[in-house]
């Protein structure tokens, strides 16, 4: 039992090392198989994305070959190999171009617009150090997969594909559309994942034993270490706006259904994007709502969107420009409206008889002379 729960390093022997070595240099080989995976998971990730489906972009990392070069370039970096850390970024160098290029394209044939972008792309645009915990646990687990063989390493490939390709596919559609603020955000997930992917087998790689020089591993691990250091602050700040934006739609639903003086009841908010100003910007945050309302209601004014704008600030003690896009809506259903009933009349009712000696003309310019009844 203690046996099992062991957890110091193994002795690794220099044959073993070797072998590892090896295994790592094929899979960091930029060859026919591996592009195949990466054009492949690429167009398919691209295809979901603008569909906004989880489904089909789950399908692309599933075939995502990004992870086995990563490992690659891990243990390339402790051991200082050359070789094997040159190999290891010139093919996911390659890799990361091709996927930009080829989502890039994709997205300029169908043309989607920014503000229609679905919330799997959005998604991927706003990395925080959540993302960050998720890459470094990856990591984690598809080195502890390399190094224990019987391990599922299927499984660990499925885990790390999660973080790689759709963000790249997410830099190259925002691209097609010139949107340079979600590709920074897209790409920033990306260079996360990729550092903390790297980080995280590193540290199993020394855990395991296969960091045989203290020199070159103290080295590799200051590097990457900074280099990872580095994105703590945009992504902390990041997390701060993802908790701004929750309050701020709850804030926006609020106005909607109970203040009336604002946008009114009839006023549905489908979803809102928020461009968030620099933390020491005096400049307002850009707010962009997405609204529908009835066709009968009456439009939004100028003075509706400041009342909102002077209740967020007061709220939030934040400023905000908002931009309010509106589509109203019909309320249409298979029910024929049903045609309005004549009033009842003598002529039309047979139950009522008119005698026509009952009758009296009004006189007229042409006739001045009255016809009364003979009753009368």
């Amino acid at each position: 039992m203690s046996e099992n729960l062991n957890t110091k390093p193994p002795k690794i022997t220099t044959q073993a090392l070797e072998k590892l070595y090896q295994e790592l240099l094929e899979d960091s080989q930029l060859n026919t198989n591996f592009m195949a995976l990466a054009v492949s998971a690429c167009i398919i990730a691209t295809l979901g994305l603008l569909m906004n489906s989880t489904a089909v972009i789950i399908g692309a990392m599933i075939i995502a070959p990004l992870m086995m070069p990563l490992r690659g370039l891990a243990l390339g970096a402790l051991e200082a190999d050359l070789k094997l850390l040159g190999q290891s970024l010139s093919t996911l160098a390659i890799a990361t171009i091709v996927a930009i290029l080829i989502s890039g394209s994709v997205g300029r044939i169908f043309g989607v617009p920014a503000l229609s972008f679905g919330s799997e792309i959005l998604a991927r645009t706003q990395p925080n150090l959540a993302d960050l915990g998720v890459a470094l646990a990856a990591g984690g687990i598809s080195g502890f997969a390399k190094i224990r063989p019987r391990i599922s390493d299927a499984l660990a490939g499925t885990a790390i594909a999660v973080a790689l390709m759709p963000p790249l596919c997410v830099v190259g559609i925002s691209l097609s559309q010139w949107d340079l603020g979600a590709a920074g955000g897209a790409f920033l997930l990306y260079l996360t994942n990729f550092l903390g992917i790297t980080l995280a087998c590193m540290l199993v790689y020394i855990w395991g034993g296969y960091a045989l020089d203290i020199r070159k591993m103290s080295f590799a691990l200051l590097w990457f270490m900074s280099l990872t250091g580095a994105l703590i602050f945009p992504l902390f700040v990041s997390f701060i706006n993802l908790i701004e934006q929750a309050k701020l739609q709850g804030i926006i639903k609020e106005l909607l259904t109970y203040r009336t003086v604002t946008f009114g009841q009839q006023t549905e908010l489908n979803r809102l994007q928020v461009q968030w100003s620099l933390p020491w910007s005096k400049k307002p945050s850009k707010l962009t709502l997405f609204v529908q309302e009835t066709a009968n209601q009456k439009s939004l004014t100028p003075n509706q969107v400041k009342k909102v704008e002077e209740f967020l600030e007061e709220k939030l003690n934040k400023s905000f420009k908002i931009t309010v896009l509106v589509s109203p809506y019909l309320r249409i259903t298979a029910d024929e409206p049903k045609a309005p009933q004549p009033f009842p009349t003598p002529l039309l009712n047979p139950s009522n008889s008119i005698n026509t000696d009952d009758l009296i003309i009004a006189p007229t310019p042409d006739n001045p002379t009255t016809t009364t009844s003979p009753n009368n």
